[in-house]
């Protein structure tokens, strides 16, 4: 056996890793073997067509800037649209605020001046000419900085790559650069996708600016909290779209794995990472979904879903599950909106989900970054208990054992998709063991803020600080519009989504 090792296994590996190994960061050469997440087969595909809509009117210009940040889409949209506000101003009004909280927020890893106030000029230009492109016309937002914009850096959040600059347009990029959006700021990702510790340091809440955002989609999630950017684009593999939302007190969603292409964003897992929304509302989270849904060549996992429209979604024809751990505020609201609620659990026979999704998580993105961690590059990593203990754990484990993980993964698809006997179901967003799940399984998940409770441990003199309570909505794959539709119906008669951090009032007895 080891004389058959030397002779033939080496060798293969070594040209194997001359061929697809000595480029970082899983943008090139992606893997022939496909994950696909819909459960009827190939998904229904048809011609494209937008969403419908609810019309807003009588949306006026606030006097204060503070006011307009805060703004949601289709409200800024109205505005730019009726020629109240430019994007020019826009621009300026949120160029100002990422310049002014990033500093102790850290939310920000490079300001896209140059590029917004031309993206921003040929906004304003094109409306002068009689031409809308749609609601995200002019509106400024942020990118996770794993995702690529020729020209500026993109540092995956490690010092490793600090000045790495890719000569590539990332699709998502491409998607929003089309429907006139402006690109402001390329927002802080945990080092290599892995929580909030980045190379410039950690990564706030701004609810309560002496706790971490905690999630590697850190950025976008505490620049939208602070009013820094209308919407930004984040990604999860494993929770970092889930849990920095969740704790930061904004709405996203994280949507069905294969609906936004990945082309052009580093890669941890081609089977798990997926791109979605941080926005103010789930409404808005339609809005950027309906965009930067889609299929493309540089991501063979990808898919032209027929998306359904969530505006047009009967809630009351539909039965959702709740779980012991919901919350029973939504539960509650959406029942006296018509929605049937019953109990709820999936059952399943995996004992650990989470040693699946490990084993595939880390073993595929060693593979993504094993040139990195054989040049020992990992002994320079900025939070030496993550990744570079995960990824020399995984270089141990057999190739037999992560196929077998795999088909532990099939199993528990079928066994989820049958046991999966209400049209969504309600759940703690952040429970670990539905994180693992979902992101195995594929399924989207809204993240909903659902109310404020005091921090542990409140100064005498009193503070505005809060902790944010957040639900997750979770729908079977290809049902977004499901998930998206109970979180509109629920937000509706709610306010929680409106709710401002105290990030001008952080009070004198903070100690940041």
């Amino acid at each position: 056996m080891e004389d058959g090792a030397i002779e033939f296994n080496v060798p293969a590996f070594r040209d194997n890793r001359k061929l697809v190994a000595l480029e970082n960061g899983g943008l090139h050469n992606p893997s022939a073997l496909v994950f696909k997440s819909s459960w009827n087969g190939e998904s229904k595909i048809s011609k494209r067509k937008s969403l419908d809509y609810p019309i807003t009117s009588s949306v006026h210009r606030p006097s204060k800037d503070e006011d307009i940040a805060f703004m949601s889409i289709m409200e800024l949209g109205e505005l730019i649209r009726t020629k109240q506000v430019t994007s020019r101003e826009l621009t300026d009004v949120f160029l100002r605020r990422l310049k002014r909280y990033s500093p102790v927020i850290k939310s920000v890893i490079t300001v896209t001046d140059d590029l917004a106030y031309k993206q921003a000029k040929e906004a304003d230009d094109l409306l002068e000419q009689g031409k809308y492109l749609g609601l995200l016309h002019g509106i400024p937002y942020g990118l996770k900085d794993i995702i690529a914009v020729p020209e500026y850096k993109t540092t995956w959040g490690s010092k490793t790559f600090e000045n790495q600059v890719l000569d590539i347009e990332a699709y998502v990029y491409k998607r929003l650069k089309s429907t006139g959006a402006v690109l402001v700021a390329k927002l802080v990702t945990g080092s290599l996708a892995y929580d909030d510790i980045w190379f410039g340091g950690r990564t706030r809440n701004p609810w309560n600016i002496e706790e971490f955002s905690t999630g590697s989609s850190a950025g976008p999630a505490a620049s939208t909290s602070a009013g820094m950017v209308p919407f930004a684009i984040g990604s999860e593999t494993a929770g970092s779209i889930t849990y920095p939302a969740a704790r930061c007190g904004v709405t996203a969603l994280r949507p069905t794995f294969g609906t936004v292409a990945r082309t052009g964003v580093m890669s941890i897992s081609e089977s798990l990472d997926k791109l979605g929304p941080f926005c103010r509302s789930a409404i808005d989270c339609a809005v950027v979904l309906d965009e930067i849904r889609g299929k493309d060549a540089g991501d063979p996992s990808s898919r032209e879903v027929d998306i359904e429209d969530p505006f047009h979604v009967d809630i009351t024809q539909l039965t959702v599950g709740y779980l012991d751990s919901a919350e029973m505020e939504v539960v509650n609201v959406l029942s006296a909106k018509g929605v049937k609620l019953v109990p709820f659990k999936l059952n399943y026979t995996v004992e650990s989900v989470q040693s699946i999704l490990n084993i595939t998580m880390d073993v595929d993105m060693l593979a993504h970054f094993d040139n990195w961690q054989r040049e020992g590059l990992d002994n320079v990593y900025e939070a030496q208990d993550q990744w570079p203990v995960e990824l020399r754990r995984a270089r141990l484990i057999p190739a037999v054992e992560y196929l077998q993980a795999q088909r532990a993964r099939g199993k528990l698809i079928r066994e989820v998709k049958e046991s999966f006997t209400v049209d969504a179901f309600i759940g703690n967003a952040t429970d670990w063991e539905l994180v693992c799940l979902g992101n195995l399984v594929g399924m989207p998940v809204a993240v909903v803020p659902t109310g404020f409770k005091s921090i542990e441990d409140p100064p005498k003199s009193g503070t505005r600080r809060r902790t944010t309570i957040t639900t997750g909505i979770y729908a079977p794959p290809d049902h977004d519009h499901i998930a998206l539709a109970l979180a509109m119906a629920y937000q509706s008669v709610t306010d929680h989504h409106k709710q401002r951090p105290p990030i001008d009032d952080l009070g004198s007895d903070n100690d940041v």
